[in-house]
């Protein structure tokens, strides 16, 4: 799938070119008015939670932390959303391993839950490019409607029914609060209990700003309270420069009009043609695809074969503290992940398996049908086999230590 280079994603990215353009005329005279932040990125300390929470956002943290919600009684939302990878997986394995004896492994990576408050419904554009939606298909429309899957999931807390989830919240040591806040027979109507527990974990992630803390790095270099290394500063400026990591094409560095600084994502979804994951148990039937969009997820659009494989583009926020990259963890440094957006198509065979006669098969986790909705026409992904990649090893460098200092939590 072709990604769109909208109107806004061209108003979201111009302005950082400007940034960027300033940064390297006066970074001298930026040292001199900013203590310098040094070369590093940021801390993985999560920033401490608000002390301002509202009643129902206080429940959503007890909720959002609480084992005993599951049929295992030992994984909670927090399980797989952990704060110090910024609310992303902390499993040294692709996938969690869920059900009610912790045996059932799941078939994607756990993304981050950060910054999603600014995500927006899924929606197609006018010119038909899908954008929006929560988990990696965007098949829920809202963080509370997305807090509905896990509970019920039999690869994840594995409930039987909403009753047994209501059941477990009627004697959690919370429950009195919890018919405080939403009235004494609450727990009477399982689906209405259900409702307002799902909407407790929207307003905790709404509400709690280390859910969108905008305090990395970045974010003091854009304030002019710091700078950034030279390394850094040349990793900003691949980043967005179109010719090389054009990484803003779909991560934009500026800042748009509904959060007060950048995103790192445009809520849109890109077809990587990322390579099969032997680490995922469900892939070991050759006949299993994940197909993204036209998933199992999205019955709705199970009839759209031009957006099979495409899959929802994450912000790049806190990406340094993942463990997994892309919705089936393939790859596990994010050294690996940038080299495999520059070097897919130019090295192919780094990173796809080979046929019987020993050919490179590339975008190996498609079928021979969806190949064709690989983005193959935006850069880098614009070159052949053999071709010189758009970044060197030394630029990739580069803009990995600028990735870096999109960690929220930095301290000078």
């Amino acid at each position: 799938m072709t990604h769109r280079a909208s109107d806004r994603d061209a108003n979201l990215v111009a302005p950082a070119f400007v940034r960027v353009a300033r940064a390297l005329a006066c970074v001298a005279c930026i040292a001199a008015l900013a203590a310098c932040g040094g070369a590093g990125g940021g801390s993985a300390n999560a920033p401490a939670a608000s002390s301002n929470l509202g009643p129902a956002a206080q429940l959503g943290e007890k909720i959002f932390r609480d084992t005993t919600l599951s049929a295992s009684g030992k994984l909670a939302c927090i399980s797989c959303h952990d704060p110090a990878n910024g609310h992303a997986s902390p499993f040294d394995t692709p996938v969690t391993m869920g059900g009610p004896n912790l045996d059932q492994p799941g078939t994607r990576t756990s993304p981050s839950l950060r910054y999603l408050r600014f995500n927006t419904p899924f929606s197609f554009a006018s010119d038909g490019a899908p954008a929006g939606g929560f988990f990696w298909d965007g098949r829920a429309n809202t963080l509370a409607e997305q807090a509905r899957a896990p509970f019920l999931n039999p690869f994840e807390m594995a409930n039987p029914d909403v009753a047994a989830v209501v059941a477990k919240l009627a004697s959690a040591p919370y429950a009195s609060q919890f018919r405080a806040v939403f009235g004494d027979g609450i727990f009477s109507d399982s689906e209405a209990a259900f409702d307002r527990a799902r909407f407790a974990l929207e307003r905790y992630q709404r509400e709690d700003a280390v859910f969108a803390s905008f305090n990395s790095k970045y974010d003091a270099f854009i304030a002019g309270r710091t700078t950034l290394a030279p390394q850094e500063l040349n990793g900003f400026a691949l980043f967005n420069r179109p010719d090389k990591g054009n990484c803003a094409a779909c991560h934009p560095s500026a800042k748009p009009v509904n959060a007060p600084g950048a995103l790192f994502t445009d809520f849109t979804y890109d077809n990587l043609g990322v390579p099969r994951n032997p680490a995922i148990p469900a892939n070991a039937d050759p006949a299993y695809r994940d197909g993204g969009l036209c998933g199992m997820g999205r019955p709705d659009l199970a009839a759209r074969n031009d957006l099979c494989g495409a899959f929802k583009v994450p912000t790049l926020r806190n990406v340094a503290l993942r463990k997994h990259f892309f919705h089936n963890g393939r790859l596990k440094t994010l050294e690996d992940a940038v080299t495999f957006y520059v070097k897919r198509d130019t090295n192919p065979e780094i990173w796809y398996s080979t046929d019987a006669l020993g050919n490179v098969t590339p975008y190996d986790d498609l079928g021979e049908r969806e190949r064709g909705n690989v983005n193959t026409t935006e850069g880098p992904y614009n070159r052949r086999r053999g071709e010189a990649p758009a970044l060197t090893d030394a630029e990739i460098q580069d803009l990995v230590a600028f990735l870096r200092t999109l960690t929220d939590g930095w301290a000078p």
